[in-house]
Parts: structure tokens; sequence; C-alpha cells
């Protein structure tokens, strides 16, 4: 039995999305980083001097994890923690030297992976399937807003 259109479609963006993730998982290994650091690396180029707490907010993390994160890239070496001279309880994000160099060559593995995984689809399907994503993605901010601003019942109270 075929699935109704719109269900086979998020079927496959979070089937694919799973892929993707693993493949860039295992790539990222390939230098000595993970998909996680990757992303939080590529974030802080483009917006050097954050703290860790829109840092969390922009990666959608939770801050502990963040944390976690942060303390393994500074011990390699990668980022750079600096006081915050307008709130010294928090900390500015930089990257390393090396955190550069290393984000600056995973830009080339993002382009190969991009060339492999893409390279065969033409550019309108490409266009269509990011305006598809976009409108995806305003629903679901709406709703992630809502979210966020329910507060969860105490044990003592009842909904």
């Amino acid at each position: 039995m075929k699935r109704p259109l719109r269900r086979e479609l998020m079927f496959q963006l979070v089937e694919t999305s799973r892929l993707m993730r693993t493949y860039v998982d295992q790539r990222a290994r390939e230098h000595g980083t993970t998909r996680a650091q990757w992303g939080v690396l590529a974030r802080l180029r483009r917006q050097e001097g954050l703290n860790q707490a829109a840092l969390a907010e922009q990666m959608d993390l939770q801050p502990i994890s963040l944390a976690r994160l942060l303390d393994r890239l500074q011990h390699q070496g990668l980022i750079e923690r600096r006081e915050n001279p307008a709130d010294r309880r928090a900390y500015l994000l930089y990257l390393s030297p090396t955190g550069r160099r290393l984000v600056d060559d995973l830009d080339e593995v993002r382009g190969t992976i991009a060339h492999e995984l893409l390279g065969s689809v033409g550019d309108e399907a490409i266009l269509s399937a990011l305006d598809t994503l976009g409108a995806i993605r305003e629903q679901i901010r709406p709703q992630r807003a809502d979210d966020k601003t329910q507060q969860p019942l105490s044990a003592g109270r009842m909904a």
C-alpha cells in the first residue's frame, strides 16, 4: 500500500537525515573530530565572540551538553575561552589558530560531501528542495516557540 504523499515526504526526510548524519559523522572522524564539534567550530567561525548561552541557543543544544563539547574543544586546543569584559561570570568563545585551520580544512570536506551526495541532482531540483525545506522550517518555528513558553508542571500540580 502506498503512503500518502506528505507522510512519504516526512518519512524520506527523517530517513535521509539519519543517513546523512551517519555519513558526515564518519567523514568527520576521518579528520579527527565529530559532527557536533565540526558544527561548533563552523558556528564560531561565523560568529566569534559568542558566549556559551548564545551559542547553545543558536545550536539548539542544552547548555550542559555544549559545555562538555567546549571543554573537549578547548582541551584539544581548537577554541579559546576569553573573559567577557562586560560580564566577569561569562566567557566569550573564539577559534584558536589550530581550530581555524581545522574548520577551513573541513570546508573542503563539506564541498566533497555535497558533490558526492548531490552531484547528480540538478539545480532546479535542489532549488525546489530548498523551498520545501524552508516552508517546513517556517511551520516548525512557531510550534517550537510555543513549546518553549510552556512551563512544565511541577510534581505537586495537576493539569
